[in-house]
């Protein structure tokens, strides 16, 4: 049940309008001159859109049509090089998505921090020059196996490649275990500097406490923020932190992903149900890892700027009927008062 084809359709067509909306949404707002403070933030939202974009592209393609050809992989790389090339886009835009999480984490955090020393030292030409080191170190990183450290192989089921983990070679486990350790050290950067901004954002939101136009805006930004950053953590935590751990765990047992195939499945003794089930987990995992590619422009761009608004608009409407009908029927009753008086 957890095999279908409908998964990766639905994931592509998801991913390609999200992020497309987010690429289209950060372009608009660079261009406004009243942005020239954001445009550092910007520029790391859209290059984390376009990493999401091309990795929906450049992967659902490949594994919708090896689900045609009935789940078998050597039908579509007869050749061999797909699977290196779906390994290489597999780890270089899920890095770079964790590495740009990690960017923008640090940015907001020097931005609420030390505003002073942010203003004066963060240009855009930095993050530029950040964000071409970032792509260009994940990419030479993910190139690796196709020098002989590591290795990409077809994963369970059969539809997918990524790193090899668990098999003996000493160099495929130190890149795997290098991958993992990355990984997990880019979500710790990423809620260490999150928690650094709510904490900033809270801190400075109480001295601004008032009755004036400029602090209930101040404060209301706070909430808007604070609640974008717990979404932000709450979805890579979800996303990642079960691959990265099952990555993990099958390197220090020495638990092979090959494992999973088909001969490994059919050879193995009735009584056995450890490897179907760490298989379908391994599966589960790697899916939850590409969710957050669909996840990532709503969480950082679009619900901040269409759901948030649209939901304080109800709220405040709502909250303007009760009110009108408090008033209503409180006038009523003093009609009512009035006319039993009389």
């Amino acid at each position: 049940g957890s095999v279908s084809v409908g998964f990766p359709i639905t994931m592509m067509i998801t991913g390609m309008v999200g992020n497309t909306l987010a690429l289209i949404l950060a372009y608009v707002s660079y261009r406004k001159k009243e942005n020239k403070r954001k445009r550092s933030f910007l520029l790391c939202i859209g290059s984390l859109a376009l990493a999401d974009l091309f990795g929906q592209l450049l992967t659902s393609p490949i594994v919708i049509s090896v689900y045609r050809a009935d789940l078998k992989w050597e039908r579509v790389d007869s050749s061999g090089f797909l699977c290196p090339f779906f390994g290489v886009c597999m780890t270089t835009f899920g890095l770079c998505a964790l590495f740009l999480a990690s960017a923008m984490a640090i940015e907001r955090a020097m931005a609420v921090t030390n505003p002073h020393w942010y203003s004066n030292h963060m240009k855009t030409s930095v993050t530029k020059q950040t964000l071409v080191v970032i792509w260009c170190l994940v990419l030479l990183f993910a190139l690796l196996p196709i020098a002989g450290v590591g290795k990409y192989t077809p994963q369970w089921p059969g539809t997918w490649c990524f790193i090899s983990t668990g098999d003996g070679e000493v160099l495929g486990n130190v890149f795997a275990t290098t991958f993992a350790s990355l990984g997990i050290f880019s979500l710790c950067v990423t809620v260490s500097c999150n928690v650094m901004t709510i904490r900033g954002l809270i801190i400075r939101c109480k001295t601004k406490t008032g009755k004036s136009v400029s602090s209930k805006q101040w404060e209301r930004l706070t909430t808007e923020t604070v609640v974008q950053l717990l979404g932000i953590m709450c979805v890579l935590l979800i996303c990642w932190s079960p691959l990265l751990g099952l990555m993990l765990r099958m390197i220090s047992t020495h638990v092979s992903s090959q494992q999973c195939n088909s001969t490994a499945l059919a050879t193995a003794p009735p009584a056995t149900h450890d490897v179907p089930l760490d298989c379908n987990f391994f599966l589960f995992a790697i899916r939850m890892a590409s969710l957050n590619q669909i996840l990532d422009p709503w969480v950082y761009l679009l619900l901040r700027e269409i759901l948030l608004r649209k939901f304080c608009i109800v709220a405040n409407a709502v909250s303007n009927c009760s009110t009108e009908n408090q008033k209503e029927t409180q006038t009523a009753l003093a009609a009512l008062n009035k006319q039993h008086h009389n």
